[in-house]
């Protein structure tokens, strides 16, 4: 068996003296383990940071073999983003959610998804709109989908700014009133395909990952034993970190 497809690096960990087994999410054949030998090693080592693209090879005598990599970098923008105060922990949380989807299942999509968040990393509330809204997709792939798109109490496609908690449907700000400490805030970003991701407020942030790190928790986390990670609240607490300092005069 043999294939070459294009992988961002989710994660590396040694086995044996020289050899590393890497996680790649690739274009083509999801997400995919391998051993890459040498993969240890000091020379390997700067193309097999998380967060990295790059071209890979994979050979295994049957297919449900681990496999073996051969790995060429293409895209190595780790350095520079776990440079960044929210890197490290942006990036190890798009690692953790990009885990959730089942190994070897194509996921084009997703594999776009994390390319053109990475791509775009270094505004960090830009980031976090974007990883927020990673999250709302990923819900969709994993089969438990938010309806955003229209009231579940009346069809109303306009003004729409909560979510239900219980139904993951959005409803309108009129329908909404009576029972808004009940329900979840929709921020703008959210609500509309068009929503724009600059000059976002906090509250608006904070409100987008409230709502996604809710139903992540209940429907996808909870049933597999699992939480979210340490990552994810470091990564929101550095990018309003960031916010603040950049809003003072």
């Amino acid at each position: 068996m043999e294939w070459s497809d294009e992988g961002v690096v989710l994660g590396v960990r040694r086995h044996g003296e020289t050899s590393a087994i890497v996680e790649l999410l690739t274009r083509a054949h999801g997400r995919h383990l391998g051993l890459v030998r040498g993969g240890g090693g000091s020379r390997m080592r700067p193309l097999l940071q998380p967060g990295n693209t790059v071209s890979a090879l994979w050979r295994a005598r049957l297919d449900s073999h681990l496999g073996t990599y051969q790995i060429d970098g293409l895209r190595l923008r780790a350095a520079h983003a776990f440079s960044l105060p929210h890197g490290a922990y942006g990036i190890t949380h798009l690692a953790s959610l990009a885990r959730l989807l089942p190994e070897r299942d194509q996921h084009e999509e997703m594999f776009a998804l994390v390319e053109y968040i990475l791509d775009d990393f270094d505004d960090a509330v830009i980031a976090a709109a974007h990883i927020v809204r990673f999250e709302l997709t990923l819900l969709t792939v994993l089969g438990f989908g938010l309806d955003l798109t229209r009231c579940v109490a009346t069809g109303a496609t306009q003004d729409l700014a909560y979510v239900s908690p219980k139904s993951g449907g959005a409803v309108s700000r009129a329908a909404g009133a009576p029972w808004q400490e009940k329900l979840l805030a929709l921020p703008a970003f959210l609500g509309t395909p068009e929503g724009r991701v600059n000059g976002l407020s906090a509250a608006d942030l904070r409100d987008g990952f409230r709502l996604t790190g809710l139903f992540l928790e209940r429907r996808v986390l909870e049933p597999r034993g699992l939480s979210h990670p340490q990552a994810r609240e470091g990564f929101i607490a550095a990018v309003l970190r960031q916010q603040a300092r950049m809003a003072e005069p």
